[in-house]
């Protein structure tokens, strides 16, 4: 839903990137993203007053249903996310 509408960021580096921005919203990790890249993303979060949850949903998981293999997604619609957050978080 939130790729159709244009509102989902997919990958690290894209995240860090929509992260220093400010932009609204926040980030989604799948279950078994690295220590090293949760770190990472709640480290820039953090600094930058966005919020971090992790998923119940694997990278797997995430390839089918957003056709990429990814453990990070920046939803960058404050309404998105907070629907997003009731339903798949860990």
């Amino acid at each position: 839903m939130c790729r159709r509408a244009g509102k989902l960021i997919i990958g690290f580096d894209a995240a860090v990137d929509e992260i220093r921005k400010k932009t609204v919203g926040g980030v989604v990790l799948a279950s078994d993203v690295s220590p090293k890249t949760e770190k990472e993303i709640e480290f820039h979060a953090r600094q930058n007053n966005i919020e971090v949850i992790k998923a119940a949903f694997s990278m797997e998981d995430a390839k089918r249903a957003v056709g990429k293999r990814a453990g990070v997604f920046f939803v960058t619609d404050e309404g998105l996310f907070g629907s997003i957050k009731k339903h798949i978080t860990i």
